[in-house]
């Protein structure tokens, strides 16, 4: 067990139906049990393919099992895929001090496209979410996908983005074995090129910090 590790670890991976969700959270609980913890993985879904919600719990300890979801309050870490999303699972399940990374690319539902319903701008999104967690981080994940030539690869760099934290055992290493297992081999180099690409934009946004932002304390 990692020093400092809360047991269990409690990891949110949002997004919306096409994004790839359960495959984000699949290569992570693979990862993880590459390094000896034990993973449940608990997942909801609305009406996903059509662009509804999908979230996944997973629970990382060094050999219990735990329940698949996590209390409301409790989430150490969202990933979010969709920064509505995102806001929207921080509200039920974030604190001040949780790991939040967010994707600022919207993906618009269908009352938005409609002209039923009006999506907030990311920059509110962005000051809305930094007001109640000052180390929450947004990038834009879905560009990166993008110049790869592989726009859903979006969900393997916020992937790489989280290993670049520290908070978790993700190394390239046991990415390449859960990648080839659960993406295909086919898809590797991509793969591992969005794993990159995700943990370089972390590091990036975290030098133009003035103070670094983690890891940091977690609550127990």
């Amino acid at each position: 067990m990692k020093p400092g590790l809360k047991n269990p670890f409690n990891l949110i991976v949002t997004g919306v139906g096409g994004q790839g969700n359960v495959l984000a959270s699949r290569i992570l609980g693979n990862m993880l049990a590459l390094g000896g913890f034990q993973i449940t993985i608990g997942e909801t879904f609305g009406a996903s393919q059509r662009g509804g919600s999908v979230m996944s719990h997973i629970r990382i300890s060094p050999g219990s099992t735990w329940s698949p979801q996590i209390p409301k309050g409790c989430a150490d870490a969202i990933v979010a895929l969709e920064p509505a999303e995102g806001v929207r699972v921080l509200s039920d399940y974030g604190h001040d001090k949780v790991c939040f990374i967010s994707n600022t690319r919207p993906v618009y539902p269908a009352g938005v496209i409609a002209g039923g319903a009006v999506y907030p701008p990311i920059e509110e999104i962005r000051s809305g979410v930094l007001s109640l967690v000052p180390d929450a981080l947004f990038i834009d994940a879905t560009e990166e996908a993008i110049k790869l030539g592989r726009p859903i690869l979006g969900n393997i760099v916020m992937i790489g983005a989280l290993a670049a934290t520290r908070l978790l055992p993700l190394d390239r290493k046991k990415f390449r074995v859960a990648a080839d297992k659960f993406a295909g081999s086919d898809s590797l180099d991509y793969n591992l090129k969005a794993f990159d690409a995700g943990r370089r934009l972390f590091q990036t946004a975290m030098s133009r910090r003035s103070r670094p932002a983690y890891p940091v304390t977690r609550r127990s």
